[in-house]
């Protein structure tokens, strides 16, 4: 009986045995199995979508349907408003180097641009802007891709560079919204819509604070702006200039010339009798010797605004069309009814 009992109990832990031996042998089959589902579950990132914000840009630039794939990560800017408005949208990380200063960069904006190379005190040679190896080039002015600039944009397309010309600054008669426009590209482009939105929301409201202040002006002033020029004057014509102008409660005496910029002779300056004279300081003329020449010329004497000795001094930089509008309205406004920014 022992024996059978004893042979019954080797064979029930036998069986137990095979039993447990079974269920750990298939334990990993199980466990894979679960492991590919909970696999085939997770999301697989090396085949995610493009995100939207890099879907290629395609916007119309010098008269070019330019196609921005993606956000250019090497630019390289050519004249001093469109540097600013780049380093004012925070993107001095996506800068290999900018040129052509007008005038001191903005002092809110210095610690950015210093981070910059200057490649160049004008425009660079093709030379110099290839080593800098730049996958996008924005120009303030034609001239920057002209022969004395860096090239046309089409030779820039043929070498795999992208550009952007300033529309603003290249076209007849721009206003502050066509400024907007260009900050909005230039968002566009480098994929950050919603800074450019906040920069342009915070211009606006620094020129609605000036224009507040200035309230109605009943008859504007006559406004001439003397650029250069000493046999005969360079002035503002139809250009953004007179846009500000306008803004600021004057008018632009030689708004009816249908161009940006014009010669024009200084006994039509006489015949236009100006209020005020507005000289733009650049240049290889300090803004004393331009504001001596108009005071001492002999022709002028008569006119209103040199009998009043009313001369407003306005730099390039700010009457460029770029992130500086809201300064530039404010000194011509101020300078055209100082009484009402008492």
């Amino acid at each position: 009986m022992k024996r059978i009992l004893g042979g019954f109990w080797i064979a029930a832990i036998m069986a137990v045995m095979l039993i447990v031996s079974a269920c750990g042998s298939a334990a990993p089959n199980n466990t894979d199995s679960k492991t590919g589902a909970e696999q085939a579950a997770k999301p697989d990132t090396t085949k995610t979508e493009q995100p939207a914000d890099n879907k290629p840009v395609t916007i119309t630039t010098n008269g070019i349907e330019m196609t921005y794939p993606e956000a250019p990560k090497r630019a390289v800017t050519l004249n001093q408003h469109v540097t600013e408005i780049m380093l004012a949208l925070g993107l001095a990380d996506k800068m290999v180097g900018t040129a052509y200063l007008d005038d001191q960069i903005l002092p809110e904006l210095k610690e950015a641009y210093d981070k910059v190379p200057v490649l160049s005190d004008k425009y660079p040679n093709k030379e110099v802007l290839m080593a800098a190896n730049p996958d996008f080039v924005y120009s303030g002015w034609k001239s920057g891709f002209g022969d004395k600039g860096v090239g046309s944009m089409e030779d820039l397309e043929k070498a795999g560079i992208k550009s952007y010309l300033q529309e603003s600054s290249n076209k007849p008669g721009p206003t502050v919204d066509d400024v907007f426009a260009d900050i909005q590209n230039i968002g566009k482009i480098f994929r950050v819509e919603d800074k450019a939105n906040e920069v342009i929301g915070k211009m606006k409201q620094e020129m609605d604070q000036t224009v507040s202040k200035l309230g109605n002006v009943d008859k504007p002033l006559q406004v001439f702006v003397y650029d250069s020029g000493e046999d005969n004057p360079f002035t503002a014509a139809n250009n953004y200039m007179t846009s500000l102008i306008k803004m600021a409660g004057g008018k632009n005496v030689f708004d009816d010339i249908q161009k940006g910029w014009a010669e024009v002779s200084w006994e039509e300056v006489v015949n236009r009798k100006p209020d005020v004279i507005v000289v733009v300081d650049y240049g290889d003329k300090t803004v004393d010797q331009k504001k001596n020449l108009l005071l001492t010329k002999r022709e002028l004497a008569d006119i209103p605004a040199i009998q009043n000795k009313r001369l407003i001094i306005l730099p390039l930089s700010a009457a460029s069309e770029g992130v500086r509008a809201p300064i530039a309205l404010k000194i011509l406004a101020e300078g055209f009814y100082p009484d009402k920014f008492k």
